[in-house]
């Protein structure tokens, strides 16, 4: 009791407000939010055309330094998207992790495939490249350069592994595994906006990536996602799907695909260009915050959760690691009768009822992070 009031004590100095309620994470909005919202209200211009539209995507391309950059109403959106740009068609499978967001799992569902798990690595909370590797040994196959899972027959078209509150998973090892066995690779960045590892933002790893934008993220749009992509094809295409396939045309409506209202309204983008303009204060006071967690923990029975060597972490939300799930659950029944929010990392996917009876390797690390993992205060905090 003594350690969980130390730590409540410390997240009330660290954020030093006087409020009686301590979020987990809010929107820092003391940019030009307002000033792009009012310029955007009076062009008129508040749905999926306008400038600020393109700006962002050019901006955000820039920022990551990928080749293109396609917006998108929300994260999953961007997930879904990209899994259809790869090829993931009606009963394929697509090798994921069981700790993850919903919307990690869900995506794939929406493009008709179904998810297989295979485990995290402790030290990132991301896909083990190690466990997906003796998955692939296991149960898999190459029939004519095409990946099929041996037990179920079917092909195993895509991996989408998820950089865990913006923590950078082995993601290079993780490309030369799907390389192996011809795997397209969807990289679930949508924590991880401005999120560095070995020189590279993550989601520019692989072929093509989703990150998020939605109002707890450490940049938001509101509502919103986009697309990573190198591939010039790719990128043309989602941003044809993204705008109901409608091909252009001075008054005529053709459209030549089955497309999705999937583009971000102008609205967003300009809340959007503003949020990018202060990300460098967000990460620095992220990170800052981080250090003072992380010198806090050193002396403590519980675990900070770190970033690793070659890693610039964004930080999203800071976490820490409890001895067991009695103590987890103390802690956070503690702390949010107290008026600090706190929030347990997510539920298995293979636990819950819809995702139960599939395909899945050994889960160890997953139910052991499960069991353990508390996300404590993590917004951007004001200036004083």
């Amino acid at each position: 009791m003594d350690q969980t009031k130390n730590i409540l004590t410390l997240v009330r100095d660290l954020f030093d407000v006087k409020e009686d309620f301590i979020p987990l994470h809010v929107p820092y909005l003391n940019g030009n939010e307002k000033n792009y919202l009012n310029e955007c209200i009076d062009s008129t211009f508040v749905s999926s055309v306008g400038k600020f539209v393109n700006l962002f995507e050019d901006k955000i391309a820039e920022y990551t330094k990928a080749n293109h950059a396609i917006v998108c109403v929300n994260g999953t959106n961007a997930l879904h998207l990209s899994l259809l740009l790869v090829g993931v068609e009606k009963g394929d499978e697509v090798i994921t992790q069981p700790l993850t967001f919903i919307a990690t799992t869900n995506s794939i569902t929406y493009a008709n495939a179904t998810p297989v798990f295979v485990d995290v690595d402790k030290d990132t909370m991301g896909m083990s490249p190690k466990s997906l590797i003796e998955f692939l040994e296991e149960n898999a196959e190459l029939r004519d350069g095409v990946c099929y899972n041996k037990i179920t027959k079917n092909r195993i078209k895509a991996c989408m592994p998820m950089h865990t509150f913006g923590h950078a998973c082995r993601i290079e090892e993780i490309v030369d595994v799907c390389k192996k066995y011809n795997i397209e690779l969807v990289e679930d960045a949508a924590e991880a906006m401005g999120s560095i590892y070995k020189g590279k933002h993550l989601g520019t790893f692989g072929r093509i990536s989703a990150i998020s934008f939605n109002g707890n993220k450490i940049m938001t749009t509101g509502g919103g996602g986009i697309i990573l992509t190198n591939d010039n094809k790719l990128a043309a295409k989602a941003k044809h799907l993204s705008t109901q396939s409608k091909v252009p045309h001075k008054w005529e409506y053709v459209h030549d695909d089955i497309g999705f209202n999937y583009r971000m309204p102008n609205i967003n983008a300009a809340l959007g260009l503003a949020q990018l303009e202060n990300l460098d204060f967000f990460l620095e006071n992220k990170r800052k915050l981080a250090k003072e967690y992380s010198t806090f923990f050193k002396n403590s029975s519980v675990d900070f959760f770190e970033e690793r060597e070659s890693e610039q972490c964004n930080f999203w939300l800071n976490a820490i690691i409890l001895n067991n799930k009695e103590e987890r659950d103390s802690f956070l029944e503690e702390s949010n009768k107290k008026g600090i929010m706190t929030r347990p990392i997510w539920q298995l996917m293979n636990k819950l009822p819809m995702y139960k009876d599939n395909f899945k390797g050994d889960l160890t690390n997953s139910e052991w992070l499960e069991e353990r993992v508390v996300n404590i205060p993590s917004s951007v905090r004001a200036l004083k």
